[in-house]
């Protein structure tokens, strides 16, 4: 077995599935990590801001943190390097990409190695196009090869590929050739697509046979609208979405926004629950030595990160709208003896009912409207609160939930018996 065959069967240890086009056998499960974009974007004056500054002192800092606070061992596992972290050309000599020599003095190998022996994962980003997406260093374009192993000397274990200053011609030529460029490199590396972004009309058939996940979504911000947004805009395309994202390929509707300035816990709620029904990379973007020990509760909740990396594999989607209230569904692990799957469910309440546009709602629903059908019935958990066990429901029971308002209340229905 080749070198980096046998690597992936250690690393990944989930099945021996390969990703027909890309062939790196990676993402089993959605990928999660850490990214600084969406917390500290392009933040590169280290004298005023020394803390904030997209650095290695910030990127080491965070290795520490992901480990000591427990994160790591949840399953957060990838820091991930995004824009402004390249000098503005490249080495005039071998045309090699370099990072910048004030802000990452000891080099981009020297970085990964100690982020490896955090027990962590190092990724990084790059620009499909002639430059960056902010303006920071050069893009792949005429590089492909060379930056690939590049990447694979520097020890990375993820590449995010982004698409500005690249024409949709050279979007659908450079995508899938990139990903062969990093797969002649012998490692093995996530490849993270924005292909989808870039297009009006995105083939996601192709797209998911050359990436392992993709950004289909507008960049996220820090508000409770933006997160509504993107769920607006999975809810549009989740046919086509869901038809192509499972296992070593996913729908990336970005960072995880929780701990930062302005989403209530409430929202921090429904941006988690989301993002696992509809089986989102977890990617955080905060300052892990700030965040609120009920939001960082929230991003360890290992109840809710097990719907997110279920085995099955399956996104979700939304099946109900009801005026201001939303559900949403993704099937999961048990299966019963029978072939019927548990459920993951999260009812949703968008705020602005006319009647009382800021109070918690009562909602009401027969399962079996919900597409939950057997007959033997499913054990009820609350996923935020374990210790809340609503007992056994049938399809023809009547469910009840009080959401606040941009909320969201998040059920684990445990099909019976699953053994």
């Amino acid at each position: 077995m080749p070198l980096s065959l046998l690597f992936l069967f250690i690393c990944d240890c989930v099945g021996t599935h390969i990703v027909n086009g890309l062939e790196n056998g990676l993402a089993r499960k959605p990928p999660m990590g850490w990214m600084p974009f969406e917390r500290f974007r392009c933040v590169t004056d280290c004298s005023r801001f020394p803390k904030d500054c997209i650095s290695e002192r910030l990127m080491r800092r965070t290795a520490n943190l992901l480990v000591s606070e427990g994160y790591a061992a949840a399953g957060y596992r990838y820091l991930i390097i995004d824009d402004c972290w390249m000098e503005a050309s490249r080495d005039k000599a071998t045309h090699e990409l370099l990072p910048s020599e004030d802000r990452f003095p000891s080099g981009m190998r020297d970085l990964g190695n100690y982020i490896h022996n955090k027990g962590l994962l190092f990724g990084i980003y790059h620009d499909l196009g002639e430059k960056t997406c902010m303006f920071h260093g050069p893009g792949a374009a005429r590089h492909f090869n060379l930056d690939a192993q590049t990447f694979a000397n520097w020890g990375v274990d993820y590449v995010k590929m982004d698409g500005c200053f690249a024409s949709e011609i050279e979007l659908d030529r450079g995508y899938p050739e990139f990903g062969r460029a990093l797969n002649k490199t012998g490692r093995p590396m996530v490849y993270s697509c924005s292909w989808p972004f870039y297009k009006a009309q995105p083939d996601f058939k192709l797209i998911a046979k050359h990436c392992n996940l993709w950004r289909f979504a507008d960049d996220i911000q820090d508000s409770v609208a933006s997160v509504t947004n993107i769920m607006k805009q999975y809810s549009k395309s989740q046919i086509e979405l869901t038809t192509h994202a499972g296992p070593g390929r996913w729908n990336d509707p970005d960072m995880l926004v929780l701990g930062n300035y302005h989403l209530s816990y409430d929202a921090s709620r429904l941006q988690l629950a989301i993002w696992a029904v509809i089986a989102a990379p977890l990617i955080m973007t905060n300052d892990l030595e700030s965040v609120r020990p009920e939001i960082k509760e929230l991003l360890l909740n290992r109840d809710i990160i097990s719907v997110n990396q279920d085995p099955l594999g399956q996104p979700g989607h939304k099946v109900l709208t009801s005026q201001n209230i939303q559900v949403w569904i993704r099937p999961v692990t048990p299966v019963s003896n029978f072939g019927k799957n548990s459920f993951a469910i999260a009812f949703v309440n968008l705020g602005g009912f006319a009647v009382c546009p800021l109070c918690p709602q009562i909602y009401q629903v027969q399962l079996h409207r919900l597409g939950l059908n057997s007959r033997r019935g499913y054990n009820v958990m609350d996923l935020f609160n374990r210790s809340h066990n609503l007992g056994l429901y049938t399809p023809k029971d009547t469910f009840n939930t009080r959401i606040n308002p941009e909320g969201v209340t998040f059920y684990k229905f445990t099909v019976f018996p699953s053994n």
